[in-house]
């Protein structure tokens, strides 16, 4: 997942493609303080509440934040980020790199399923990734450096890159759109709504506008289970699945209202997790128009903005202000605090530049309340330079259009799903990157994120890194605001989940009290 409207990144703050309008569907069955009562073959099953219903379940094609909810826990990937990032095995157990860098040979686990019973092998690795490459898939991009892909034995999968990858691992394993499926699912087109996949639950059924049913793979690889199944029951509206929470009705969400947080923080009736993220939100000015095309002019909006006041109005405080992308806590993080909110530097710098007044019109989605919480912010920050921002407030379908024609002076967006540093700045700030949507062009950063590309050497690569996010923020691509939280809520009863940095809801190691697999 890339940005905050598309998980696999196609343009600048796409990103995880449009969010789908669901409908309000309250939890149905249920009177107060009871549990939903599954019954039957759904005893024991952990209910779940997201946000919303995903579009499809086929993880080549689905682009929805909601569909990766549920396929985290059906398909496999062939290494897995862990709870620090870091890219563990998975499907593969152990993988070799060739001297020159250029050819990675993946080793297979053995006796690894499909949910339908079909023995796992190499060519199902490889029909996954031609199918990605060859119809030009979500996830397509992160093939970019890949020359062949091809099944050197039943267990033996060896991609050939272009060049040294240091970010393959990355690239192959952090996103559920680089999942390993079944041939036969996807031709017999069943995918979209019946998936099948090796992970530790298998798809049971759908009820549309209601729920997904999981149900526990018992011959999983990676040891059966904890619960008989998972419900993701779709309930758009945070302060009822907070309810149902608190009711005892549902057993874990993440759609949680963040002005409730410091609340909740002292309810034992739940367990709450409010985690950092690497997920980033940021300001982009279209640098084809004037005056923003002057340097000087984006520091001084840079300079007159204030964070914090960003970060209370869009999440409560739960985010943390950010000069940068990558956030403190993070291996990659780089240290900058340049952009203080300075009026005095700010009138300067646009007096330098020439400028005594102007107009601004700022592109925001109401499918993206954050952004329409924060301009009015930013509105009041630019008024004393003499700036008048113009809000302009369209749906997320014609965001989309407006930003990828260049037609706005600034817009804000968030993107996720980021691990490897190339996932935070080559695609929105290299001259040539696929979603510079604010048409940013510096040589020399265009050198460091090429050069940040091959770099094989951990220290090395991490200083070139450094070296290139500096130059952007001083430059002002984006201004940075800040890197919002995870936040998830569960039940006392639900033991053996863990919230993550990266969001993923994986249910393969909880288990619950009050009800546990047959």
């Amino acid at each position: 997942m890339r940005t905050r409207a598309s998980a696999a990144g196609a343009g600048a703050a796409l990103a995880p493609v449009a969010l789908l309008m669901v409908l309000v569907v309250l939890v149905a069955g249920c009177s107060t303080g009871q549990r939903v009562s599954l019954g039957g073959d759904r005893a024991g099953y952990l209910i779940a509440a997201i946000a919303g219903e995903p579009d499809q379940l086929d993880p080549h094609k689905t682009t929805a934040y909601f569909s990766f909810e549920v396929l985290e826990n059906v398909f496999d990937t062939l290494v897995a980020p862990d709870a620090n990032l870091e890219m563990r095995p998975a499907l593969a157990e152990s993988w070799t790199v060739s001297p020159d860098q250029l050819t990675w040979t993946f080793r297979l686990r053995s006796g690894v399923t499909f949910h339908d019973g079909s023995p796992l092998t190499a060519e199902d690795v490889v029909y996954s990734y031609r199918r990605i490459i060859d119809e030009r898939l979500a996830t397509a991009d992160r093939f970019s450096a890949v020359a062949d892909v091809r099944a050197a034995d039943a267990r033996t999968v060896v991609i050939r890159v272009h060049r040294p990858t240091p970010n393959l691992l990355t690239n192959i394993g952090g996103y559920k759109g680089m999942a390993i499926v079944s041939r036969r699912n996807v031709e017999s087109g069943q995918i979209a709504t019946h998936p099948i996949g090796t992970g530790p639950f298998a798809f049971a059924d759908r009820a549309s506008g209601d729920s997904i049913t999981l149900r526990a793979n018992a011959a999983y690889w990676g040891g059966r289970p904890g619960v008989a199944g998972v419900v993701f029951r779709f309930i758009p509206e945070p302060s009822t699945a907070l309810s149902a929470l608190q009711a005892g009705e549902i057993d874990w969400t993440d759609s949680v209202p963040p002005q409730r947080v410091a609340q909740l923080r002292n309810d034992d009736s739940v367990r709450l997790a409010v985690t950092a993220s690497n997920d980033y939100w940021y300001l982009a000015l279209n640098n084809a128009r004037r005056p923003w095309s002057d340097v000087r002019v984006r520091q001084a909006i840079a300079y007159a903005v204030d964070r914090d006041a960003i970060v209370q109005v869009t999440s409560y405080g739960t985010a943390e202000a950010n000069q940068l992308a990558i956030p403190h806590g993070n291996p990659w993080f780089t240290d900058y605090h340049r952009y203080h909110r300075d009026l005095g530097t700010a009138r300067e710098l646009l007096a330098q530049a020439g400028v005594e007044r102007a107009e601004l019109d700022m592109l925001v989605t109401a499918d993206y309340p954050e952004t329409v919480t924060a301009a009015q912010v930013i509105a009041d920050n630019l008024a004393p330079l003499g700036i008048t921002v113009r809000i302009r407030t369209v749906d997320f379908a014609t965001w989309l259009d407006e930003q990828n024609t260049g037609n706005f002076d600034m817009l804000m967006m968030g993107w996720l799903g980021n691990i490897d540093p190339d996932d935070f700045y080559y695609a929105q700030h290299h001259t040539n990157g696929t979603s510079n949507a604010q048409r940013f062009s510096d040589p020399q950063v265009d050198r460091l994120l090429d050069a940040g590309r091959v770099e094989m050497n951990h220290q090395a690569r991490r200083r070139i890194y450094a070296e290139a996010a500096t130059r952007i923020a001083d430059q002002v691509s984006y201004v940075f605001l800040y890197n919002s939280a995870v936040i998830q809520a569960w039940s006392p009863a639900l033991t053996g989940f863990e919230s993550r940095r990266d969001g993923a809801v994986r249910f393969r190691t909880a288990t619950l009290a009050h009800g546990s697999a047959p």
